[in-house]
């Protein structure tokens, strides 16, 4: 099985649908904040949005759980909103992206409602900015968020299923 890489903004709903993914496939699941150094999570929870540079070493961090998830597969959570950052990803192995996209004004509505998060509503529109569509040749998937999340799951099991026979 390949890593799934569930992508997207803030907001998107990576982290509920990757959980719920990862236990339809009966595999480990790896949060993508977790991969941050402190001083990116101080950084964005001061509303300021981070770099290349900030954000090369988070990337090259979950490539290597990628790599160490290339026998038994996985799911992850990465926003992975640029196409080079998506081929870092991809150097860690064999890699289907699941991309979470929706209507700006359900993103900032889901982000305006979430508590003990550390990323504000303020940041939403940076990374609207720096996101890139899956391209032809990127392996995935993308699913309009105004799903609910179990009707998500169910759509991106069938779309790997599909993919992977």
């Amino acid at each position: 099985m390949a890593v799934i890489v569930v992508m997207g903004v803030a907001g998107a709903g990576k982290s509920t649908v990757g959980a719920a993914l990862a236990g339809r496939f009966g595999v480990e699941y790896a949060e993508a904040d977790a991969f941050h150094p402190a001083s990116n999570i101080e950084k964005m929870a001061s509303g300021v949005p981070l770099t290349d540079a900030d954000r090369w070493p988070w990337l090259r961090a979950i490539a290597r759980w990628v790599r160490d998830h290339a026998a038994t597969g996985g799911v992850v959570t990465c926003s992975a909103l640029k196409h080079e950052y998506r081929d870092v990803l991809r150097g860690g192995g064999d890699v289907w992206f699941l991309h979470l996209d929706g209507a700006r004004e359900l993103l900032a509505a889901r982000i305006g409602g979430r508590s003990g998060h550390f990323m504000p509503p303020s940041l939403l529109d940076s990374q609207l900015a720096d996101l890139g569509p899956l391209r032809a040749g990127e392996r995935g998937r993308t699913l309009d968020i105004g799903a609910p999340p179990e009707e998500l799951v169910e759509a991106a099991f069938t779309a790997y299923r599909k993919d992977h026979p």
